[in-house]
């Protein structure tokens, strides 16, 4: 996969709490009428493109009958022994940068085939849900 593509209401906010999970800026553009940028991290690229005028996304987290792109998920094994020290660890990041974080989802362990992960959930600067797993060893 080359990139997943995430629409903000505002597209500085969004590089600044992204950055405090890590990712960096490698491409500033305009496409069209907007600010676009792409930012890698976490092993992986992100796309973010300011939104004129923007409307609430859906609350993909909490509504059941919600369908459609869900969540973005990252593995922090190689970054984190414990996942909720590295949940607090952001939290206090972006409380320096005066901006809070929604925690959707406290981090729980989780089987997932024969393995057991650290599971947790956050919003990201545009309220959209993204996705922490640390596998147990």
């Amino acid at each position: 996969m080359h990139h997943v593509s995430i629409r903000t209401a505002d597209i500085f906010r969004a590089i600044a709490f992204y950055e405090q999970l890590g990712f960096q800026v490698c491409e500033r553009f305009q496409t069209g009428y907007t600010l676009a940028c792409w930012m890698e991290g976490l092993g992986g690229r992100i796309e973010l493109l300011q939104i004129p005028e923007p409307k609430p996304a859906p609350d993909a987290f909490n509504d059941e009958h919600y369908t459609g792109y869900y969540h973005l998920s990252f593995d922090v094994t190689e970054l984190a022994d414990e996942l909720p020290q590295w949940i607090e660890s952001l939290k206090t990041k972006l409380s320096e940068q005066d901006q809070a974080l929604k925690v959707l989802l406290e981090p729980t362990q989780q089987m997932i085939g024969d393995r057991v992960y650290e599971v947790a959930f956050i919003a990201d600067a545009d309220g959209l849900p993204i996705e922490f797993l640390n596998r147990l060893k």
